[in-house]
């Protein structure tokens, strides 16, 4: 049968059971925060220190010996953490204890699904980044009997405990997917796709074996520097850790969050297919790609064209200088104190040697990545839809229970 509902009388929440109440946070919990800045941690500590992150950090002192949910002010809205005990806590963490008539692991789901809700409620049409003591304090919370309370908390904290089981399985099992694609791209690009191959040593550490038909060069035997200035029609390409070289212009809603881009358009750099583009400051993080289409890129970036007569497939180049090898030897040829500090520049960049198969098997061993790195993508793109879905549906779960749209099931 099922159970009476009535108007909560707050918007976003809509019914609730009869015999549930609506209270406000202050009237449930008491409300402090921190007092210390998020860099005030200690490697050797031995409590916990909590911050807006999902991990903990440690500490020598503590300042809280008590069951407290900690609520995140910035940061992801509504992130919260339960501790019972002796901890340390960021100038900016909530700090929720001393609770009156409500169960700590009851709210700590009710907060973490509703909080978001109602603060963007009374906040429309403003990004909302960071939470007020005022909105905890007013927080509407649809509280039912204590033990109901205990019921619904312990019913999440089982279903929500497999979902999460799930949830890190797949997503270990897409590191392993990455891994593995990193593993053949790295074989095919210094070893080749055939198994019959004769290795030799190649003389350079990070390459290892190569087969005895290839190559060993500098990078300035196959490419020099270009810098021609940008035409007003062209694309604006950018250079991404994770893609390579964009084949488009990045549309305008999504400019001013990439970076910040100067109203001459000749002033960026000319470049063409086959190009080599790296970003200076993060060569040894990966920004690094081949050119498919005519463009333009940031005048801080690096440009390199192939010389003449050089016959180089840039999707094998753009593989070969993608692999983990090849960019912690990019950061080994970079400059600076601190790796955020680090430039890659082209005195430097030219003189890293790399291995070059004859151009037919460069174009065999382009298509084969190509076609392999397909394959596992779409493997790892139905994973983490099916993570999505799972996050989804224990977001949908935890409101239902918490807020007694569905009644926990005798078990």
């Amino acid at each position: 049968m099922s159970r009476k509902m009535k108007d909560s009388g707050v918007e976003w929440l809509g019914e609730i059971p009869k015999g549930w109440n609506v209270k406000k946070g202050k009237a449930l919990y008491s409300i402090t925060t921190g007092k210390l800045d998020a860099n005030a941690e200690e490697p050797t500590g031995i409590y916990p220190f909590f911050t807006c992150s999902m991990f903990p950090k440690k500490i020598n002192q503590y300042a809280f010996d008590c069951e407290a949910l900690l609520v995140a002010g910035n940061g992801v809205v509504g992130f919260t953490q339960y501790y019972k005990g002796k901890f340390n806590a960021y100038q900016r963490t909530y700090v929720l204890s001393d609770f009156h008539n409500i169960y700590p692991l009851f709210l700590k789901y009710y907060v973490s699904n509703n909080l978001k809700k109602e603060v963007e409620q009374s906040s429309v049409g403003s990004v909302i980044q960071f939470i007020k003591l005022a909105d905890l304090q007013n927080f509407n919370i649809a509280l039912p009997e204590y033990k109901e309370q205990e019921k619904i908390a312990d019913y999440l904290e089982m279903k929500c405990q497999k979902l999460d089981h799930i949830i890190e399985k797949t997503k270990n099992s897409i590191e392993e997917y990455k891994k593995f694609k990193q593993s053949i791209t790295m074989k095919a690009v210094t070893q080749g796709i055939s198994n019959e191959q004769v290795l030799k040593d190649s003389g350079v550490a990070w390459l290892g074996n190569i087969p005895e038909s290839w190559k060993i060069y500098r990078i300035a035997n196959l490419y020099q520097e270009r810098s021609e200035s940008g035409l007003e029609e062209l694309p604006i390409l950018t250079v991404s850790i994770n893609s390579g070289v964009s084949d488009r212009e990045i549309a305008d809603e999504e400019k001013d969050r990439v970076f910040v881009r100067s109203e001459d358009r000749t002033k960026y750099k000319r470049v063409y297919p086959g190009d080599l583009v790296y970003n200076m400051m993060r060569a040894w993080q990966g920004a690094f790609g081949a050119v498919r289409v005519e463009g333009m890129i940031s005048p801080a970036y690096v440009v390199a064209k192939p010389k003449d007569g050089i016959e180089i497939d840039s999707r094998y180049m753009e593989a070969l200088l993608r692999t983990p090898e090849a960019t912690e030897e990019m950061h080994r040829y970079s400059r600076g104190i601190v790796d955020f500090r680090l430039r890659l520049y082209w005195p430097e960049f030219k003189n890293i040697r790399i291995c070059l198969p004859p151009i037919e098997e460069q174009k065999e061993i382009a298509d084969f990545i190509d076609r392999k790195s397909q394959e596992i993508d779409l493997l790892i793109n139905k994973k983490e839809q099916f993570i999505s879905e799972l996050e989804n549906y224990k977001k949908s779960l935890i409101y239902e229970y918490v807020t007694g749209k569905r009644e926990v099931p005798e078990l």
